[in-house]
């Protein structure tokens, strides 16, 4: 009797430690699977050494990826009736420039700081985030010599400029005072309602005061 009650015992125990050991194999399993998302794109014809297959091997960037392609088809909705379609050649152009990062000492961190840019860039200029209404800025005592800023609130912050018929994109910069924004080739920093502008390559600097919201 002894025996046969031991023999039970034994045979409870496995039985529990045979679930746990399944319900423990389903939560890494589980869990595998979550960390093993992909990016938007496939991964089964990247080529070896090219940064799609970068991207496939890292979780971040291919968290980004998927971020960017969410971003974009939200683009493309507010971009059906673009005159003429600049979306799509802008994007295959922003690709070509991502895949370019091979030649980047740090290919990693140039990858990340492309999709960050791109994402930030598509929800400024298609309004997908909240964004202040437009500040004017009179320039260098002139009135008609005005600057339009609006800021958004992506990540990096933007702000998208007008100056006459031209139109500036630019990305927060580390500032010890008041705001910063680089362009192309424009910047606008901003303190206490006054800014100091530059408008084009090696371009004299303007003083602006913000003159009223529109």
């Amino acid at each position: 009797m002894r025996a046969f009650r031991k023999i039970r015992r034994i045979a409870s125990g496995l039985r529990i430690f045979s679930g746990l050991t399944i319900l423990a194999w389903i939560c890494v399993a589980g869990g595998g699977a979550a960390l093993a998302q992909g990016p938007s794109f496939s991964c089964t014809k990247t080529e070896a050494g090219s940064i799609e297959e970068m991207i496939c091997q890292d979780g971040e960037l291919s968290n980004l990826d998927r971020k960017l392609t969410g971003v974009y088809s939200e683009a493309s909705r507010k971009a059906a009736n673009e005159h003429p379609p600049t979306l799509k050649a802008e994007q295959r152009g922003w690709i070509k420039g991502r895949d370019d990062c091979w030649k980047s000492t740090d290919k990693r961190q140039c990858v990340a700081d492309s999709y960050t840019y791109r994402i930030a860039e598509l929800q400024a200029k298609y309004r997908l985030v909240s964004a202040t209404s437009p500040i004017v800025y009179a320039c260098d005592g002139n009135r008609s010599n005005e600057v339009v800023a609006t800021f958004f609130q992506t990540d990096p912050p933007t702000l998208i400029a007008e100056h006459g018929d031209s139109v500036s994109l630019m990305y927060a910069q580390p500032s010890g005072s008041g705001s910063k924004y680089q362009g192309r080739n424009e910047s606008f920093w901003e303190h206490q309602g006054e800014a100091v502008v530059t408008w084009g390559y090696e371009a004299p600097e303007m003083r602006c005061k913000k003159a009223l919201t529109r």
